[in-house]
């Protein structure tokens, strides 16, 4: 990471990027899905994302998880990204942002 980019700024364009990613299936971002879990972030620009999907049948199951290895990775003070799918906690619609039930109707 680059003395100029902080890790709050580093993690506010990670997340940024995160929401360029779709799950197929719900027209809402995995960020706001509630599909991601946790960002780890280095000092020397390596980002950990920690994520799971709406189910392990999910059909991007394999394709999704790159994407966002890739979209991250996009940014300048980013080294590497590395992307853990888990299943504990399994998702569930409680884990949806207020934008995501916005964009749902849901609210």
């Amino acid at each position: 990471m680059s003395a100029k980019t902080t890790t709050k700024e580093l993690e506010r364009k990670v997340i940024e990027a995160l929401r360029m990613c779709y799950d197929p299936e719900i027209p809402v971002n995995i960020y706001d899905l509630g599909l991601v879990y946790d960002i780890k972030l280095t000092e020397s620009g390596e980002v950990n994302v920690v994520m799971t999907l709406t189910s392990p049948m999910c059909p991007v199951a394999e394709s999704l998880p790159r994407e966002v290895q890739y979209r991250v990775e996009e940014i300048d003070a980013v080294r590497s990204c590395e992307v853990t799918v888990v299943w504990d906690p399994p998702w569930n619609p409680d884990m949806l942002s207020d934008e995501a039930r916005l964009e749902l109707n849901m609210m």
